[in-house]
Formats: structure tokens, C-alpha cells, sequence
């Protein structure tokens, strides 16, 4: 059954992608969709296990909506942020690299957790090491304490993405 969840996930998903870069809604171009996206899940559903988290519910549709919005508006804050500091004479950084625990155990969680912080200017991940994120960081504060920077940087996303994926 989990295989037949990440196949449906993997056709939603290559079949959304059919139709936004063909921008219509004629039947025929559908249909001309569908053949390559039934020949990719015959070839590769069996290794789409990263869906496998994925919630079919309207408690996750909901969700994944206000990720997006979610990151959005941190993507908004974090570019006024480097902004800011760019155009300062003084240039206030203290850049290096720290770590992230997430609690996330879902590897599409964790994907997502990751390019959201990657993307999000002011911050890179350097490497995932079992539950920790290395964050290369522009700013870094709170050396005496390890949770703050967990709380400032990836809090948020996790608490979202968990309603998502597990």
C-alpha cells in the first residue's frame, strides 16, 4: 500500500508539472502527458519511496499551503535582512557555521527543511549528519546556547513540516 501511495504522489506531481509548462486545458495535451508520466512510474515507482511521509489529507493540503506562505514571508525578512547588512558601510556579520538539530525523520521533511534554509538568503547548508544540520550562517549569536540557533533558524519550518510528513 505505502508503494502505491508514493507511486499516486509521483504522477499528482509529474502530471502538475505536465500542465504548468504546457499552460492549457486541452484533453489532448493531458492525454500526451500521460504516456511518459505512466512510463516514468513504471520505471521508477518503485524507488519513489521518498513520498512515502507524504499525508493525502486535506489537513496536509492545508498545511503545505501555509509552508508556502510560511516561507514566503521568511524569505521576504531574510532578503531585507542581507540587504540591510549589505548596505551598511559597516557591515555587520559575524559569519561560521553551526549546527541544527531537527527532529524531522521523514526524508522528504528533511529535503524540504533543507532547501527552505539553503534558499532563504543569509544562510547555506554545509551537510546533514544524521539528525544535524550544518547551517553556514551569517550572523551567528548565541554561543553559550546551542538551542537558540535551532529555535531561530529551523523551528518554524519543522513545526509545519511535521503536520505535513509525520
Amino acid at each position: 500500500m505505502k508503494n502505491l501511495k508514493s507511486k499516486l504522489v509521483l504522477f499528482i506531481i509529474l502530471m502538475l508539472f505536465w500542465l504548468l509548462w504546457n499552460n492549457t486545458w486541452d484533453v489532448e495535451i493531458w492525454l500526451y502527458g500521460l504516456v511518459p508520466v505512466l512510463i516514468v512510474i513504471a520505471i521508477f515507482g518503485n524507488t519513489a519511496n521518498i513520498f512515502r511521509g507524504v499525508k493525502l489529507t486535506p489537513k496536509g493540503f492545508v498545511y503545505s499551503l501555509y509552508y508556502i506562505l510560511y516561507f514566503t514571508w521568511a524569505l521576504i525578512k531574510s532578503n531585507i535582512d542581507v540587504m540591510l547588512r549589505v548596505i551598511n558601510p559597516k557591515l555587520p556579520i559575524r559569519p561560521g557555521i553551526i549546527k541544527v538539530k531537527t527532529e524531522l525523520k521523514s526524508p522528504m521533511a528533511r529535503l524540504i527543511l533543507a532547501n527552505s534554509i539553503t534558499l532563504t538568503p543569509g544562510t547555506f547548508i554545509v551537510d546533514i549528519k544524521e539528525e544535524y544540520l550544518y547551517v553556514h550562517w551569517i550572523d551567528v549569536c548565541c554561543e553559550g546556547d546551542p538551542e537558540k540557533p535551532t529555535k531561530l533558524i529551523a523551528e518554524g519550518f519543522e513545526n509545519i513540516l511535521k503536520n505535513i510528513y509525520e
